[in-house]
């Protein structure tokens, strides 16, 4: 049954990526308060979901390495290497629009930034079928959680690639979901490679998310996103208590 749940919701990542060009409120000037409600609602899940699984999953590591060469905190490490990665990414784009004559990044950044995209939603996909925590519940929230981020990304991506990305771009992201589903309904693979992939997944949102919401040229709405902050969190305290 959580299969064909989680496909549900991997088809409903896709349809979100090839959709969100369409939703012109997301253009808004200063920024829509739906984007900063889901900035709250994405912080929301990386204290109060995302933190405490990167814990499990540490505990987890440490169980599976504890006879062989183990570092004290690897899942913390993999996350911060995987926030690097993504700072990394989103300075070249900077750094390659501020050098080129157009508002958006070059051809060669964007095939650079859509590939490593590609693997986070690839990731994100295998995780629906082979997370920590696959009850209903949980998929539910993960998938909203992960939907208003995806909405949020999509939106700073379309800035960065321009017309790039709604030719190739979505469509690259929508099919990294599929496939990463595809794999995880197919096959299972060692409890500390799903620990890393988690991990590195961790590091990626919390960059992602706070990029989003913290500099002050975002014009974000504090209301809105202390609205989506406080909602999600008192839906995952209500269905902690079911």
């Amino acid at each position: 049954m959580s299969d064909y749940v989680s496909l549900v919701f991997a088809l409903g990542f896709v349809l979100i990526h090839l959709t969100s060009k369409y939703m012109k409120f997301l253009d808004a000037v200063p920024r829509s308060r739906f984007l900063s409600a889901a900035g709250g609602v994405a912080v929301a899940y990386v204290f109060m979901h995302l933190l405490p699984e990167l814990n499990h999953y540490q505990q987890k590591m440490g169980e599976i390495t504890e006879e062989g060469f183990a570092l004290e905190h690897q899942a913390y490490l993999i996350a911060m290497t995987g926030l690097a990665v993504f700072y990394g990414l989103e300075r070249m784009v900077k750094v390659s629009k501020k050098n080129g004559d157009s508002n958006h990044a070059s051809p060669g950044v964007f095939w650079i930034h859509m590939f490593s995209f590609f693997v986070y939603n690839a990731i994100i996909g295998y995780l629906l079928v082979r997370g920590y925590d696959r009850t209903l519940w949980s998929l539910f929230f993960y998938f909203i959680a992960l939907t208003v981020h995806f909405l949020t990304n999509d939106h700073s991506l379309r800035q960065s690639h321009s017309k790039l990305y709604d030719r190739w771009g979505r469509w690259l992201l929508a099919s990294g979901v599929l496939l990463g589903w595809t794999v995880g309904a197919m096959t299972a693979v060692h409890e500390l490679v799903v620990s890393s992939l988690f991990a590195f997944l961790a590091g990626g949102v919390i960059l992602n998310v706070l990029k989003e919401e913290l500099p002050e040229e975002r014009e974000s709405s504090f209301p809105a996103f202390a609205l989506g902050l406080l909602g999600y969190t008192l839906l995952l305290f209500l269905s902690s208590a079911f």
